[in-house]
């Protein structure tokens, strides 16, 4: 029998290894970068508008707080700022006492149990204190290399209950005042919710988010010369209303409702300034502002 040559084995060919080449490479990031740049101002938007619906909650159960406090106070409303006084007794009816700045041997920017616990409103909504600072707000303090967040945004209407006087005990609560300052002098702080019937309890801010390079006291001075038809006196105090939600700040009214209301003027929206050098300058000039008039429009009214 004829012996049959060996079967042979052969290894198929190795296919070449499959590899981008730089410019391939290239165009791929390329497009990526081009559809993150597409994207990511439609992220942008869709946080802040998330941020802007939680500071509108924020500001409705706060308001809701402030409001519960004057229901079970025969109608009295707290005080918008303490007196600045030491050891005044009615200061411990102010809705808040702190003096927020950057200071870190400052307790009340970053430490609750030094003051936003003290306040009259917490056990009104103690349940959930971030309420009391905007969702956009990022300031914080250095402690020991440690970061704290500062707990506050938000300031109430100063003509709302005023600064806490500088009084005898008395039987009643006295009044608040407009702490003597000339551009308040001619316009009512409000004492009670009854109060409100003009112009209206819908038209009266009671809290407001800050500029977190101006807040300081726990009250909003909003100046009111010029008002109603005399434009080309429009001022700001020292006092700037926050910029958090795209040129627009958070506030609430006194009939319960909050809105987020967008600046018009960019003399109201001034560049942010490094920690600790903006808090409150003093008055400025802003004639012919519709954001000062819509102020004042939502403040108060003559006496």
């Amino acid at each position: 029998m004829p012996i049959l040559p060996a079967k042979q084995f052969h290894r198929p060919p190795q296919r070449a290894a499959v590899a981008f080449t730089l410019i391939e490479l290239l165009v791929v990031i390329a497009i990526i970068a081009i559809l993150a740049a597409l994207l990511l101002p439609t992220l942008r938007a869709a946080k802040q508008k998330a941020q802007g619906f939680q500071c509108i909650n924020n500001h409705r159960q706060l308001s809701l707080a402030w409001r519960m406090y004057a229901d079970d106070n025969e109608d009295r409303l707290v005080y918008a700022s303490d007196s600045g006084g030491a050891g005044n007794y009615w200061d411990q009816f102010a809705w808040t006492r702190a003096h927020l700045d950057f200071d870190p041997n400052n307790a009340a920017n970053w430490d609750l149990k030094a003051d936003l616990m003290l306040s009259p409103l917490w056990r009104y909504c103690s349940a959930n204190p971030g309420i009391f600072k905007c969702p956009s707000d990022r300031s914080f303090v250095m402690i020991n290399g440690e970061r704290k967040d500062r707990v506050r945004t938000i300031s109430m209407n100063l003509y709302l209950g005023g600064f806490a006087p500088n009084a005898g005990y008395g039987d009643s609560p006295p009044a608040g005042t407009d702490g003597h300052w000339p551009f308040a002098h001619d316009y009512r702080i409000y004492v009670k919710t009854s109060d409100f019937y003009e112009p209206g309890a819908s038209k009266l801010f009671v809290f407001l988010d800050m500029r977190e390079d101006y807040i300081n006291w726990g009250n909003f001075m909003t100046h009111m010369d010029g008002w109603p038809d005399q434009p080309d006196r429009y001022r700001f105090t020292g006092d700037l209303p926050g910029i958090y939600h795209n040129r627009a700040c958070g506030f609430s009214f006194a009939d319960g409702h909050s809105e987020i209301k967008r600046w018009l003027d960019e003399r109201t929206t001034p560049l942010m300034q490094p920690p600790g050098t903006a808090a409150f300058q003093g008055e400025f000039a802003s004639p012919n502002n519709p954001d000062v008039g819509w102020l004042q429009d939502h403040s108060t009214r003559p006496k």
